[in-house]
């Protein structure tokens, strides 16, 4: 995990979470999936946002597989044009439309997929799956030196 905590599964919990509320509540169609963090308490420790102990991967795995089907059956019904209500947002902007919102969701889900994707490669050392393709480990050596090296005349 990164030093503030963020995590692979800590990311899927949150996407699922925020998917469960924009793509169910907010369209008026709730999940009715408990979320035991979904609490005052659970807000004030950021529990969306790390998996606990007693969270298995696979639970929190299922959920996210259990939020996509929720919202992949909320376009399917509603439609782009359907209303949907984001109580958090502004009172202005508060009313909208599910399109609107899964667009907003879009956006939040590509700004995770790159944390999780610099997570994964803080975990398995590798900058993607072509990696071998571009050098192999003297040559990413020496590249990550080059960059650190440009990177410190930028320090101040």
């Amino acid at each position: 995990m990164t030093p503030s905590g963020t995590s692979l599964l800590g990311l899927v919990k949150h996407v699922a979470t925020v998917e469960l509320g924009y793509l169910g509540d907010c369209v008026g169609r709730p999940s009715g999936i408990e979320l035991r963090w979904d609490t005052e308490e659970g807000y004030q420790e950021n529990a969306d946002m790390w998996a606990k102990a007693d969270e298995s991967r696979e639970s929190l795995l299922d959920l996210y597989r259990r939020s996509w089907a929720q919202g992949d059956e909320s376009v399917r019904t509603l439609g782009l044009d359907a209303p949907a209500t984001v109580p958090w947002w502004p009172e202005d902007r508060r009313s909208t439309t599910l399109g609107y919102v899964l667009v907003h969701l879009l956006a939040e889900t590509a700004h995770h997929a790159g944390h999780a994707d610099t997570v994964r490669e803080a975990i398995d050392g590798r900058g993607g799956r072509d990696q071998d393709e571009i050098g192999d480990a003297a040559w990413w050596r020496a590249h990550v030196a080059r960059i650190q090296a440009a990177a410190d005349v930028h320090r101040s």
